[in-house]
């Protein structure tokens, strides 16, 4: 299965929004939004992201290219921990043509979307965007507070808390 880039995304999003006149606005995750961030190592095969709209359409299209997509209208629904509150007001346009948006969550807000899930795949893309951005361990405790304080209660949050706090650490300098 090939590799697929923003590029290639975007030509195929361009398409889609040509044959079925439907408009597409689309919130990057996952290593698509890494290689928009930067880091251009981060190859994948999939598209990971957050639709406005119907999903199933989109779905299906990919389906017919051969390209695995894990899509949703809620990203706060894959994980127990919700995103935090106005991620998506924060996002930033990647691509903004006629009845095409492409946005990325903002570098925080991606962090957090990683540190829910907790692989060491994701903690190393975490890590990227944090050192990228110069994205401070207090800034990224106060997301995962928000984060923590819009989400139902249960005790599966104390693994994320704890993520978080070890995630953290390991940005602080050695005293």
């Amino acid at each position: 299965m090939p590799t697929i880039s923003t590029e290639r995304l975007v030509e195929l999003l361009s398409r889609y929004v040509q044959q079925t006149g439907t408009s597409v606005d689309l919130l990057l995750v996952g290593a698509l939004a890494l290689q928009a961030y930067g880091y251009h190592d981060r190859l994948t095969h999939d598209i990971d992201g957050e639709l406005a709209g119907p999903v199933e359409p989109l779905l299906q299209f990919f389906t017919r290219q051969q390209i695995p997509a894990d899509l949703t209208q809620d990203l706060s629904g894959w994980s127990v921990v919700a995103m935090p509150p106005g991620y998506r007001e924060r996002a930033t346009d990647l691509i903004s043509q006629p009845n095409l948006r492409v946005r990325l969550l903002a570098p925080v807000d991606f962090v957090i979307a990683k540190l829910r899930r907790g692989t060491e795949q994701d903690l190393d893309d975490a890590a990227f965007v944090t050192q990228r951005f110069g994205l401070s361990p207090q800034s990224i405790q106060d997301a995962a507070s928000a984060a923590l304080a819009a989400s139902r209660q249960d005790t599966s949050l104390f693994l994320f808390r704890k993520t978080v706090e070890l995630f953290c650490q390991g940005l602080e300098p050695p005293r």
